[in-house]
């Protein structure tokens, strides 16, 4: 596990060093095998979500054809952010190992705690991001298509 661990951080210091976006790193691992490795790419992309867990889980997807990662583990330089969380969740990873804690990130400007006390109650913070339910005709549509398949592949 620490040798994972250890290959997430210098993922990070290489993005860093590469000047590419933060200081993360991060490694999907199946059967003791590293499948993907990637670091944090919003700099250099201009992508907000090119965070390394999110980069990392893209690459493990497409290497192994598959959206579902289960079987699958993601060793992390740091706590995932609310984002990276949920790509962890829907990949459906059976874990998730971090090394730097959500404080040690904080001291260094990437404080996510905003972002978690937003999900859990978004109508107190508009100003970060106003969030609204609009109903149009015919807006469940495409649920309702959907629902109808018969050859949908669930996820």
């Amino acid at each position: 596990m620490a040798n994972f661990m250890q290959q997430a951080v210098d993922e990070a210091v290489q993005g860093v060093q590469k000047g590419d976006g933060g200081p993360f790193g991060a490694l999907v691992v199946k059967d003791g095998q590293i499948i993907a490795s990637g670091h944090n790419m919003v700099l250099i992309t201009k992508d907000p979500t090119a965070h390394a867990e999110v980069t990392a889980i893209r690459m493990a997807c497409a290497k192994l054809g598959t959206f579902d990662l289960k079987g699958c583990v993601l060793y992390t330089s740091c706590h995932p952010c609310p984002m990276c969380m949920g790509a962890s969740l829907w990949a459906r990873l059976d874990a998730v190992y971090y090394a730097a804690t959500p404080e040690q990130a904080a001291n260094v400007g990437f404080d996510d705690k905003a972002f978690y006390d937003y999900i859990n109650s978004p109508n107190k913070n508009e100003e970060m991001c106003r969030l609204e339910h609009v109903e149009i005709d015919q807006y469940l549509k495409p649920f309702e298509l959907w629902s109808s398949l018969e050859s949908k592949t669930p996820y």
